[in-house]
């Protein structure tokens, strides 16, 4: 290590340097060359004891003469090039520059390096999703029903809902880097902990009923399209829809079961088949264009057969007829047998069977058929109706028989637009898979935006061209026939299919297969993303999992609530559930984006430009809009626990500061609220203390009386201003670490009493200046404290502690001066705690003179709090010689009315008397005192004049040596002139000699006439109260103002104590000088 080193200007090093002073470095340089060489300039660098060696690269960072001014910086504020040279690297990230979020960075794992690009890591996975279940099983049957314009207008509602959400979120990606975690991370760091959690729970539980739909969408074209003969329940025994939904159950949970199993066993495997799962899709949807083609040429035979105008189904019946010829012989046909009693021409058939005739029509007449004018408007319907052909002739019969053995094509739920939307929004469900995978990109903030939005626009193109496209190619009672009944039980859409309607049939079974498995993966995930941010206590378990890090306990629980969905059985009851999460997850994406936006916070840079808050506010509007559209009791119950987990996270929830917009929405609404609020006192009507709670610390920087802050919360119930405030004696630049010790010990003591409010410490040079600060500049604008409430000094009689009836006193005075109130509790040990319960008692008021209602007020704000709420309030009033008590009771009484206080009343009469002599010397002794501690007082200080005397000629004396003789003769006779030995004696509190002049003084004084009226005063007064309220759990009581001349402070203290002597619980009150309480509305 370099033993000597010189700073010269950078341009001047070589020319400045004398040539033996650059040969007496050389060497030096060359020894430490191997060592401190860092950047290859040829400079030698600088050892300081501020590096830490350890640390990789360090000593490259900032070693070198140039930057030796920042040297003892480095530790916090790291040099600009080592910086940027981490910023290169998407791996080495760092959040700020040292502190922020280093404890989310902490957990989470290193990111491999990213490889894939827009189409491969964003296109195509939100293709996968948004593409699924609805377009294979339900847009038939919406456009069927709702008619080609409504359904036009369902789909372009949601594709809209969803556009404008991706450009929030891709706002939202590309302003900086989004780790995994994907729409949960950008949620809760853009909105904070609250909503993040709330919305994220909401986003799982919406992904988790995803995956319920999915598997039941499987079993569906498993037992109906692809094996009917599977089914366990048989129609013929259980009905039809009630042996469909116990199929659906017991297979639904064989199936998540196994699916659950694979999940555990091997992820790896789910994503390498999601490729396999995409390529059914594209083909599926590919198979349906080619199908729309080929039937502008060539529309393929599916006939449906119409008995009027209603529509069979062919589940029972091959021919499509009455009777048949053959060999001129009339034969009745299965369809015959299905409406009549017997095979017979002449039997009893149903009467709308007999006067209407069997025709068959094509099902899909092609695009160029013009069957697209017949579809464009809805056919709403009822439960259990009959799919009717709209214009087609029909005679009606008499309906007494039941149609419920009859091979009709029923509808199995009552249809209607706002339950449309609910089943049909789902299918566009899915954007955020690119986000999701934001860690595996190579440019995130390039390829969210790009590949989401073009992705939403493909499927957005497919989805209205599909509806068009159904519209004019298939028959209106083959798209309202949800289950394929009337085409020999095929899959609707598969029927348009080239070159098979197998190839639909297959491609949705594995496309929802791979959808459920992605979502029994997916959400998982999610809930660990959540356990492991901490936010939602009750839920942290399922933050663990195998070793590897998958979520087995939260897989656990995932399958758990998919079996809810399971046993709803119905395809058509789950989709608005999921519907209602996803669209409230969208809807907190839009806000999260406004309220940035709005804003302006400095943070808010996205790279994606094409946003502006009124697309997210619509955004956000349609997604509420739709949430309320598909089913109003199901979004009351998703905003309920969206709101309960809130509430929760915001009680119970760990603190997480991730520099939200909702801070910095609530600092924005503050700072309007605070501008708003005018600088001067409040109406009668809304006064209330607005606290500043003045609290001693001790030499470990606790707080001495916990139980203020314990009334302080019992007086306040959470509600207005409360300020806890101290002052630590010293300077701010020594005091520091002592501050933010004393800071973070009265938070902890406000949490634990529960005091919701603000702490303030204050440094200074001495204790009477802080309190002084305190009182006059706590607080802000209009939200400043009206009421100052400390502790009474119980050892202020105590030599050691002289000045703290000083502080007391002056204290009493700054509030006065600043118009404040003023409350001091008096053995504040003996208060209640917030978990104590006073089941019986009395709040004792003693009002004797008026202060502007404040002893009114107190009592009845204390008795809101569960420790004071069984006690009853008394007042007493004192009556003086000329008063009448019992007009004064009957007054006070008509007062109290109409302030609509419950109180008893009772006129105390305290008539004029002689002094005592107790008083007499209780006056006399309390002089004597006074006297002493200013005898006692002044020779303390002259002795300290004397040493610092000596103390200056000494210095003196060593400055100048002439003048040394002179001094050291003056100094023995400035200590024997001003040293006496009564001054001595007096110090030492050994007076040996009675006639010694200052004691022989205080022995033959007599009391102050004014100070004897006092005190006979305070006797008086303490002895009623304690007649009447001795056992009282608390006393309030007039506090008397200190005296104008202020060589009697120190007997004011003792009056104060005479009139609180023998009391357990005192609160002495002083009011501000304004009224607080009011008789009018």
């Amino acid at each position: 290590m370099p033993t000597s080193f010189t700073v010269v200007p950078v341009e001047a090093q070589g020319e400045e340097r004398g040539p033996a002073e650059r040969d007496g470095q050389r060497q030096e340089e060359e020894e430490d060359d191997e060592r401190d060489r860092g950047s290859g300039d040829g400079i030698a660098r600088e050892s300081s004891p501020f590096i830490n060696s350890a640390e990789m690269d360090r000593g490259n960072m900032y070693e070198g003469k140039n930057m030796a001014l920042f040297e003892e910086e480095m530790d916090s504020n790291p040099m600009v090039s080592s910086l940027l040279n981490k910023l290169a690297n998407y791996t080495n990230l760092t959040q700020g520059v040292v502190e922020h979020e280093a404890d989310e960075d902490s957990k989470r794992k290193e990111v491999k390096v990213p490889r894939m690009g827009t189409f491969i890591g964003v296109y195509l996975p939100c293709l996968q999703n948004i593409l699924g279940v609805i377009l294979f099983l339900r847009l038939t049957w919406i456009v069927g029903t709702a008619g080609v314009l409504e359904s036009f207008i369902i789909v372009f509602m949601c594709c809209a809902c969803t556009m404008l959400t991706a450009i929030s979120m891709s706002a939202i990606a590309t302003n900086g880097v989004v780790p995994a975690g994907g729409s949960y991370y950008m949620i809760s760091r853009s909105l904070g902990p609250e909503f993040g959690g709330a919305v994220g729970f909401c986003f799982y539980l919406g992904t988790t009923f995803a995956g319920a739909m999915y598997i039941l969408g499987t079993i569906e074209i498993l037992l109906t399209y692809i094996s009917p003969s599977a089914a366990i329940f048989k129609a013929e025994e259980a009905g039809e829809t009630e042996a469909m939904l116990n199929n659906m159950r017991i297979y639904g949970t064989c199936i998540i079961i196994l699916m659950a199993i694979v999940v555990f066993v091997g992820v790896k495997y789910v994503n390498k088949l999601a490729l396999v799962f995409l390529a059914c899709v594209i083909l599926s949807i590919i198979a349906i264009y080619a199908g729309v083609i080929k039937t502008a040429f060539d529309p393929p035979d599916f006939p449906i057969c119409l008995l009027g105008n209603r529509t069979l189904s062919k589940r029972n019946f091959d021919v499509c007829a009455k009777f048949t010829e053959s060999n001129n012989e009339t034969k009745t046909t299965t369809l015959w047998n299905l409406f009549c009693d017997s095979s017979l021409l002449n039997a009893t058939c149903d009467d709308y069977f007999s006067l209407n005739n069997v025709t068959e029509i094509q099902g899909i007449p092609g695009i160029m058929s013009g069957v697209l004018a017949d579809n464009l408007w809805s056919t709403y319907s009822e439960k259990g109706s009959i799919v009717e052909k709209k214009d087609q002739p029909s005679v009606a019969g008499s309906e007494e028989i039941k149609m419920g053995g009859l091979p009709y094509v029923f509808t199995d739920i009552m249809t209607y637009f706002t339950m449309l939307v609910g089943i049909y929004f789902p299918s566009v469900t899915g954007i955020m898979a690119g986000s999701n995978r934001s860690g595996d990109l190579k440019d995130a903030q390039k390829s969210i935006p790009t590949g989401t939005i073009l992705a939403i626009s493909t499927t957005s193109f497919i989805y209205l061209s599909c509806i068009v496209l159904f519209g004019a190619c298939i028959e209106g009672v083959i798209l309202r026939d949800k289950f394929g009944e009337a085409v020999n039980g095929n899959l609707v859409v598969g029927t348009l299919a080239w070159p098979s309607p197998w190839v639909i049939v297959i491609g949705s079974f594995f496309s929802t297969c791979g959808a459920g498995l992605q979502s029994l993966t997916g959400a998982p995930r999610l809930l660990q993303a959540i356990a492991r941010d901490g936010i939602v206590p009750f839920i942290q378990v399922f933050g663990h999992g195998k070793a590897n890090g998958e979520p087995t306990w939260a897989l656990l629980l995932t399958a758990g609530i998919c079996e809810i969905g399971i046993l709803i059985a119905s395809l058509d009851s789950v989709a608005p559930i999921l519907s209602m999460f996803f669209l409230m997850c969208y809807m907190f994406v839009n806000l999260a984006c406004a309220v940035q936006t709005l804003l302006r916070t400095p943070n808010w840079r996205p790279r994606f430009k094409y946003y502006h808050w009124t697309l997210s506010f619509l955004g956000m509007s349609l997604c509420l809009a739709l949430m309320f559209i598909c089913s109003w009791y199901y979004a009351l119950i998703a905003m309920l626990i969206a709101g309960c987990i809130y509430k929760y996270i915001e009680y119970r929830g760990a603190e997480k500061e991730w520099g939200d917009g909702i801070r910095g929405l609530s600092l924005n609404a503050a700072r309007y609220a605070l501008l708003r609020v005018e600088d001067g006192p409040p109406h009668t009507k809304n006064w209330r203390p607005q606290l500043l709670v003045l609290l001693n610390l001790d030499s470990e920087q606790l707080v001495k009386h916990p139980r203020l802050l314990s009334f302080t919360s019992q007086l306040k119930a959470g509600k207005g201003l409360t300020i806890v405030g101290s002052v630590l004696q010293g300077i701010f630049l020594d005091k520091c670490t002592e501050t933010q010790k004393a800071e973070e010990n009265v938070k902890a003591l406000m949490g634990v009493e529960k005091t919701k409010g603000f702490c303030q410490i204050v440094v200074s040079p001495n204790f009477r200046d802080g309190i002084s600060y305190l009182i006059q500049s706590a607080g802000l604008g209009g939200m400043k404290h009206n009421t100052v409430l400390m502790a009474w000094p119980q050892s202020w009689k105590q030599t050691e502690n002289r000045f703290s009836w000083k502080n007391f006193v002056d204290t009493v005075r700054e509030t006065t001066a600043a118009q404040q109130a003023l409350l001091v509790a008096k053995n504040i040990d003996l208060f209640p705690t917030n978990q104590e319960r006073f089941t019986e008692g009395n709040i004792d008021v003693w009002w004797i003179v008026h202060d502007g209602g404040m002893l009114m007020l107190l009592p009845f704000l204390l008795r809101q709090h569960k420790v004071w709420r069984k006690c009853k309030m008394r007042i007493f009033t004192v009556a003086q010689m000329d008063d009448n008590s019992i007009q004064m009771k009957k007054d006070l009484q008509m007062f109290l009315y109409h302030l609509r206080l419950n109180a008893e009343v009772e006129v105390v009469e305290m008539f004029e008397n002689d002094i005592s002599a107790f008083t007499y010397e209780k006056t006399l002794v309390m002089e004597q005192r006074s006297q002493m501690l200013k005898q006692m007082q002044l020779s303390k200080n002259e002795r300290e004049r004397e040493a610092q005397l000596i103390h200056d000629r000494n210095t003196a004396s060593h400055s100048a040596p002439a003048v040394k003789a002179s001094v050291a003769a003056a100094v023995p006779e400035k200590v024997q002139m001003t040293w006496t030995k009564e001054k001595f004696v007096a110090e030492k509190h050994k007076p040996k000699d009675s006639n010694v002049s200052g004691f022989k003084d205080i022995f033959n004084m007599k009391p102050n006439q004014s100070n004897v009226r006092r005190m006979h005063t305070a006797v008086k007064l303490n002895g009623v109260v304690l007649n009447k309220s001795q056992h009282a759990q608390l006393v309030l009581l007039n506090m008397p103002g200190p005296p104008k001349n202020r060589k009697g402070d120190e007997n004011y203290m003792e009056f104060l104590e005479v009139l609180t002597e023998g009391l357990d619980r005192v609160l002495l009150v002083r009011g501000s000088g304004r009224e607080v309480i009011t008789i009018y509305s």
